[in-house]
């Protein structure tokens, strides 16, 4: 199952990035033999305007770029505030369930400045939060990676993660 860290925005040469893109290389190779990966980051164009200061409908535009960006036949997890609060363990169960029943390809999402679509929200498989805190979008797609890192760690029975 190919894994896929979607977000709105773009970072450019930043340390997050560059840890990001490790943590993901990293999953791709832990991963591959369990029949998960390749792990990869997808950076998707903000689709905020300067004549629309309509939240709303700043987040349907970007989740309709979402959904052209990755295409057809892909399971959802979104990053929202009000999602689930999951244990490293919870969400390696939750993607090897995924990989399991056929999923092909699973996207971690992460929304713009205002977030995500509440119809996108409510497509997903689940939502996933990182506490009551606010994050910068930089180190999210970080903890996200880590995680994604982390399941495939998990589930390969590495002794990497510890209870």
């Amino acid at each position: 199952m190919k894994l896929i860290l979607a977000a709105v925005g773009k970072l450019g040469n930043t340390p997050e990035n560059t840890l990001t893109r490790d943590y993901l290389s990293r999953a791709t190779l832990s991963g591959r033999p369990l029949g998960l990966g390749p792990a990869e980051l997808m950076e998707i164009e903000p689709k905020k305007t300067a004549k629309s200061q309509d939240s709303t409908l700043n987040k349907a535009r970007e989740a309709e770029a979402i959904r052209a960006a990755l295409g057809e036949g892909v399971c959802l997890i979104t990053c929202d505030e009000r999602g689930e609060l999951l244990t490293s363990r919870q969400i390696a169960q939750r993607v090897d369930k995924m990989k399991d029943s056929g999923e092909r390809k699973l996207a971690f999402l992460i929304g713009g400045a205002d977030g995500l679509d509440a119809e996108l929200v409510k497509s997903a498989r689940f939502s996933l939060a990182f506490g009551p805190q606010t994050w910068p979008h930089a180190l999210v797609r970080l903890m996200l990676a880590e995680q994604m890192y982390r399941a495939t760690t998990i589930l390969g029975g590495s002794p990497y993660h510890r209870d």
